[in-house]
């Protein structure tokens, strides 16, 4: 059976749009999650050393933020590679359905 699906031609606009929005959002998730494993461990280390209050800032500048930005990247390279492979994909298809 055929399929009854209409394909639309893609807009090449769309690709930074997705893009950008989906790194942020990867971006600021991967900076709390790594935020909150930094102070436990931060936490955990000083508790098991029984010395003084442990520096909890030491989390956002050695942990967080290098975590953050590497995540980021690692998203922003794969999901515009994948915007990218998405509209070439869409736009043969379109190309194959308006023809047949």
């Amino acid at each position: 059976m055929p399929s009854k699906r209409k394909f639309h031609k893609p807009r090449w606009y769309g690709i930074p749009l997705r893009v950008a929005v989906v790194t942020f959002l990867v971006t600021i998730l991967s900076f709390a999650v790594s935020l909150l494993l930094g102070i436990l461990g931060i936490i955990l280390v000083a508790r098991i050393r029984g010395g003084a209050a442990p520096k909890v800032t030491l989390a956002y500048r050695n942990i967080a933020v290098p975590a953050a930005v590497v995540a980021g990247v690692i998203v922003l390279v794969l999901s515009l590679a994948m915007e990218i492979r998405h509209y070439r994909q869409t736009k043969v298809l379109a190309e194959i359905d308006r023809a047949g």
